[in-house]
């Protein structure tokens, strides 16, 4: 037993270790651009992550409106090619170099969650209730972003590195075809995630004061 197990009890060493886990995770989860597709975990344990995150992030109304699509090995190549294929359609070629790349990195990883939200899901409780038709668009999008934040940083506390990307709605309908999702889920958002080969970049923040205020 250690010297603050002693001191104060192992549950509260405990407690105090978890939070400085929990805050710490919040701190190294960042935009890793530089990935591959070397093991970090088993892909039971990428589903058992997944799992988890989609059962307990809130949800206004406890819609639970979210839809995710883990893609892995060939899956996960495909995406990136349809991304490179539209993409290429849209973009001048003289300008295509630096997109290609980009997509080569997001290819080069373990594997992509696919965000989405159920829009019936959406439209049943604008229907159920209509005084807050106009904010179930918007609550739908604010569960969808703390999922991904809760996806991305559990990631990270499995070693892996991700991003989050945002090819829709260009990508959307071949991507439902492609896995024969269904028509009223909308694409929001794509997280490549694999090995890290390189660390994130410096971040800046601005001073805390600017950005929050707090009245007692």
């Amino acid at each position: 037993m250690s010297l603050l197990q002693k001191l104060f009890g192992e549950s509260t060493v405990k407690e105090e270790s978890n939070k400085k886990d929990f805050y710490q995770a919040i701190e190294n989860r960042r935009s890793i651009y530089a990935i591959n597709n070397e093991t970090v975990v088993s892909d039971e344990r990428i589903h058992e992550v997944i799992n988890h995150a989609v059962k307990h992030t809130p949800s206004a109304f406890n819609s639970q409106s979210a839809r995710v699509v883990v893609l892995l090995g060939e899956n996960h190549h495909k995406l990136w090619s349809i991304t490179t294929e539209t993409l290429r359609k849209v973009v001048p070629a003289d300008q295509f170099g630096p997109t290609e790349e980009k997509m080569n990195l997001f290819g080069a990883g373990y594997g992509t969650v696919l965000f989405f939200e159920d829009q019936e899901v959406v439209e049943s409780l604008q229907e159920q209730f209509a005084a807050y038709a106009d904010n179930f668009p918007v609550w739908s999008q604010q569960s969808n972003g703390m999922l991904q934040f809760v996806i991305w940083t559990s990631l990270e506390l499995e070693g892996f590195g991700a991003s989050l990307q945002h090819y829709n709605p260009l990508i959307d309908e071949e991507v439902k075809n492609q896995w024969n999702l269904p028509s009223s889920w909308k694409l929001t958002a794509q997280m490549p995630f694999g090995n890290p080969t390189a660390a994130a970049g410096g971040k800046e923040s601005k001073p805390l004061d600017e950005r929050v205020k707090i009245f007692k």
